[in-house]
């Protein structure tokens, strides 16, 4: 039975790098993969970028309303491949049923699906599909990084014009209109929300 996996980290953790290695790591060795983009992560239009430097392009970019589990099938029989896995980057702006679809994905076609993705906004509330990602993965993995103190960083904080801060809207893509992310430990989240 294939697995169902849910990889995740603050920003800046290395989660897109993980999955580029991971796709190279696959076609490397003959095995043919997916590699999946919810649209609304416009960051590197069709692309994948790290900010290692890395970049790879998505093979579907799926919509808010597209079934994830039929455009895999029609990928795989466009292209004519048998194919060996699903890698979905920016995991948590799936939603709900999505994930579901991914589920049936790995448990029904017997296709292991590894997911990239935050766990929680900078308002520090689960993302939907990082929810269901938790309820319904085989096998989860913390990818770590650091705070600027040298802790463990848990928590997204957004910057806008270079101020911290913790209203407005859940998507708001790093690099777009002035706003960018800093990874923060518990303690130094707290030490700033409370300036606020």
């Amino acid at each position: 039975m294939a697995k169902f996996h849910f990889k995740y980290g603050a920003m800046n953790s290395g989660k897109s790098d993980a999955l580029i290695k991971t796709a190279y790591n696959y076609t490397e060795n003959n095995l043919n993969i997916v590699v999946v983009k919810p649209l609304i992560d416009v960051k590197g239009g069709k692309y994948i970028i790290s900010r290692g430097g890395g970049k790879r392009i998505a093979d579907i970019l799926l919509s808010e309303k597209a079934d994830a589990r039929k455009a895999i099938k029609l990928f795989a029989k466009e292209k004519h491949l048998p194919l060996s896995c699903v890698l979905v980057d920016e995991a948590q702006f799936l939603s709900e049923k999505q994930v579901d679809q991914l589920f049936m994905v790995a448990k029904v076609d017997n296709l292991s699906v590894i997911a990239y993705g935050l766990r929680s906004d900078f308002k520090t509330k689960l993302f939907s599909g990082s929810k269901r990602l938790f309820e319904l993965c085989d096998q989860i993995e913390k990818i770590p990084t650091m705070c600027s103190c040298g802790s463990q960083a848990e928590f997204n904080c957004r910057v806008l014009n270079g101020e911290f801060i913790f209203n407005g809207s859940k998507v708001a893509i790093d690099g777009q209109d002035q706003v960018a992310y800093k990874s923060l430990c518990g303690k130094c989240y707290a030490s700033i929300r409370k300036k606020h």
